[in-house]
Formats: C-alpha cells, structure tokens, sequence
C-alpha cells in the first residue's frame, strides 16, 4: 500500500493506493483565508494518519508517501519553493509531514503535473510507454516529461514549463511576465476569453444560443459543441486555438521526441475529436516531415485520479 496527495488550489486529495486502484480516499477544503501552510500539512498529516488506520494499514507497512504540488517544487529538499495558487513561499513540507507522523516512511515530493504524467505512463494512456510529455489544458497549461518511465525535471529546479516556451514573439502578456508563452494561446481560459469576445460582438451566434445568452456559461463543451453545428464564430475560436496548440506540440516532439503526447485539463473531454485534427497538423509541422515521425497525441485516462497516482509511485 501506498499513499498519494494531490495538493489542488481548492482541495487536497489524499488516496491509499494499490496497484492501479485508490482502496480509499479522503478530501479537504483548503481555506486559504484561515489556514497557514503549516496548519495545512498538519491537517494533511492527521488525515493520513487516520486514513491507514481506518483501512488497518499499520504506519510502518506503508510502502511511500508521495506529495504532488502546483508550482516550483525542490524535489531533493522536499521545499515547495513557491506556489502562486496556493500562497506558498520556501514551505519544508516532507520535514515537516515527518515530523507530524513520526514515522520512518520514506516520502518524495513532485510538481503535480509531472506526478500526474508519471501516472498516466504507470496505469494510464501512456501505460507501457517509457517517454510521454503530459500537456494540461486548464487554467494554464501544466506539463509534465517522463523519460525511461521516470519524471525527467532537468538539472536547474523549477522543472519542465513548457507551457511557457514562447510560440509568438512579442506576443501576449504572460503571467510569467514573458510575452508569447504557449500558455496564453492554448490554454482553457484564452479559449474561452475568445469564444465570449467574438460571442459578444455576434449575439445571433450559436456560442449565445446553447449558453442561454449567459457569456460567463460559454465553456469548451458550448464552444466545441457550436463548432460542430459549423457556427462560424466559434470556427474561427477553434481553428485559431488547434493552431497554436499544434505549434507548441510540434515544438515539443522537435524536442523530446517522446513516444505518446497525452492532453489532459478540461478541453481534453473532447477526445478525438480534438485530438484527430491536433495529430493531422503537428505531422506538418514536426522536423522531418513526412521522412520524421509524429508520435500519437491522445487524451488522460485517469482524469483527477492521476495526480494521486503518480504522486504514490514517486517513491
């Protein structure tokens, strides 16, 4: 048995794993308003605690603990260096859920992409595969590498960003504070800040029909579901995002040359239909072209579960 935390902007989701199923799981709210970084893993802490003596795992019988983090994690010290979504500067976590347990289990610290990439090769779309590059499509744009079946993180802390390689030059304002990053182009939230612009500026748009005229409802599910009913606004929204998410996946395979791409977020619910037309652009664009190969470009399999997956087998 093993223990995975998936540490969310809103929640912590903690899971006792074995093999490839979660036996059982716990959540907790995060109040960022009341509760310190330290009251946080204290409560983490507690709730492991009582989350293999419920399941009458012994302390000791515990395998690994493994914790996956938004932001810059330092992986050898066991420090979120800093997480923006969570309000997190220099925090000792492994020392400090250590301390909380006293307990003698090893534990390991990752970004929560990257765990969730290691998920996804262990038991996921990429199972079997040695080198996969994971690409969440929310918010932002997350990744993780995964390289001989292990998270590849280079050699500078920080890890794999590669949702912030620049695809325009002199492009748009990042929150980085770069311009151009993959992130404001192929990210949930631009696709949907376009979809309500152009949706505002043509009311008789299918983007306001099947959101009730409600601009804040237009999500990827109205915006994918309009392009589908040939809704010329919401062409436009599609075909200007697959084009730049195939900038920055062809860049990617240019160079990891990984044997799977595999999309995860919210926009990945689309499947093949996003997927089919993603993998018939990157071909034209990868080195090599028809004389190169493109490696299959497919969605998550494990949805929120991945996360606490990989954070399990980090150890």
């Amino acid at each position: 048995m093993r223990i995975g935390i998936d540490i969310g902007g809103m929640s912590v989701k903690i899971g006792l794993v074995e093999g490839q199923s979660i036996a059982a799981k716990s959540v907790i709210k995060i109040d960022r308003g009341r509760q310190t970084a330290y009251d946080l893993i204290e409560h983490v802490s507690n709730t492991v605690t009582a989350l293999l003596y419920e399941n009458g795992v012994k302390p000791g019988a515990c395998e690994g603990i493994g914790i996956a983090c938004p932001g810059t994690v330092d992986d050898q010290r066991g420090i979120v260096v800093y997480s923006n979504n969570l309000g997190w500067e220099n925090v000792a976590i492994l020392e400090t859920m250590r301390a909380r347990m006293a307990v003698t289990t090893p534990m390991a610290l990752a970004n929560d992409a990257d765990a969730a990439a290691l998920g996804e090769v262990l038991y996921g779309a990429a199972k079997g595969k040695g080198s996969a590059v994971l690409l969440t499509l929310g918010t932002g744009v997350g990744s993780g590498v995964i390289m001989n079946r292990k998270i590849f993180s280079g050699f500078l802390r920080g890890g794999c960003e590669v949702g912030h390689m620049a695809i325009a030059r002199n492009g748009r304002l990042c929150t980085c504070g770069r311009r151009g990053c993959l992130e404001m182009y192929a990210s949930a939230t631009v696709l949907m800040e376009h979809a309500r612009a152009l949706a505002a500026d043509n009311p008789q748009s299918l983007l306001c029909v099947l959101s009730g005229g409600k601009l804040s409802d237009i999500d990827g599910k109205v915006i994918f579901e309009a392009r589908r009913r040939n809704d010329a606004s919401a062409e436009l929204v599609v075909d200007e995002y697959l084009e730049n998410l195939s900038i920055g996946i062809a860049n990617i395979v240019n160079i990891f040359r990984p044997e799977i791409v595999i999309l995860g977020g919210g926009v990945s619910a689309q499947k093949e239909y996003l997927t089919d037309e993603l993998q018939r652009r990157v071909a034209g664009k990868c080195f090599g072209g028809t004389h190169g190969q493109t490696p299959p470009i497919v969605t998550a399999e494990l949805g929120n579960d991945a996360g606490i997956i990989g954070a399990a087998y980090l150890i």
